[in-house]
């Protein structure tokens, strides 16, 4: 069955309200992006835990309705309610699909290096010689797709040394791939933490699905684990509330790897954690910074 969408342009003071109205009058679902998406103007909106993002200034609003509703008189009661200058609009048809299946042709394998590879698991390993990383994306962050991530498994993959018996904490470990990796390339112990309850179970069954023993454990619970290494890829928000927390977990003279941290973001975060940590930027890539380093031995 065909659906039809109506798209249009709002500033950010009405988009919110005005997305309700729809769903209130039978729209289906309304998707908010930057209308400014690709120009000058464009402004990453990350939804950083304890920093207030709001919306983009000038807002796209698509919604979605069933193809028996009349969109158009809809769309200009709900502007009249707003008493606001009615905004150009487009109604389209989107042909019914595969939503499933679309959205796995979307993941192939991903090469993070010579030797590492991320595989959805309804795809065949390029290679049997590499180090395979089967993952289910879904409802957890960390598929190897975003700079971040790849970020930190190529750190994992030039310094956690299999013959150091490396035992390595994953802190926001979302899908679990870090941890996942840590123990492909050969730490002795992995252990995973995340806040929300729906990762820490997807995180479990990759582990699974991968043959590899990690410790998956919820913000609630208490964490003994103080690692050699600790990853943290959040967002720099949190990682500056984090910073006492990170270096209790770490072991004096182990290693922080620390991302989800935005170029103009790294020296400020390098500053926090001086008090604990000699860190210093890694490697960059498409705008955003890895910082890594060592803890203190006598702090």
């Amino acid at each position: 069955m065909p659906w039809q969408s109506i798209s249009f342009q709002l500033p950010r003071e009405h988009a919110d309200a005005f997305g309700d109205a729809l769903m209130e009058q039978g729209a289906i679902s309304i998707n908010v992006d930057d209308a400014e998406e690709g120009t000058s103007g464009e402004k990453p909106i990350f939804g950083e835990p304890g920093a207030d993002t709001g919306l983009w200034n000038k807002c796209l609003l698509t919604a979605l309705f069933a193809p028996d509703i009349d969109v158009s008189p809809i769309f200009g009661d709900i502007v009249k309610s707003f008493h606001i200058t009615r905004p150009p609009f487009e109604i389209a048809v989107v042909e019914d699909q595969d939503w499933v299946q679309r959205n796995r042709e979307q993941f192939q394998p991903i090469r993070i290096s010579n030797r590492v590879w991320i595989v959805p698991t309804w795809h065949r390993a390029p290679s049997e010689d590499t180090i395979n990383i089967s993952l289910d994306p879904g409802a957890a962050f960390g598929t190897g797709s975003h700079p971040t991530t790849r970020l930190c498994l190529q750190w994992l993959e030039a310094n956690l040394k299999a013959a150091a018996q490396h035992t390595v904490l994953d802190y926001g470990t979302g899908s679990g791939i870090l941890a996942i990796a840590a123990m492909k390339l050969g730490a002795a112990k992995a252990c995973g933490v995340d806040i929300d309850p729906v990762a820490v179970e997807v995180a479990r069954h990759n582990a699974a699905q991968n043959n590899v023993i990690v410790r998956f454990a919820d913000g609630q619970s208490e964490v003994n684990f103080v690692a050699d290494i600790l990853v943290a890829n959040i967002l720099a928000n949190p990682l500056r509330m984090l910073a006492p927390l990170l270096a209790a977990h770490t072991k004096p003279g182990g290693a922080l790897v620390l991302a989800g941290i935005l170029n103009d973001q790294a020296e400020e975060l390098i500053g926090i954690y001086r008090e604990w940590f000699d860190l210093s930027v890694w490697k960059r890539e498409d705008g955003w910074s890895c910082i890594a380093g060592q803890r203190h031995v006598n702090h």
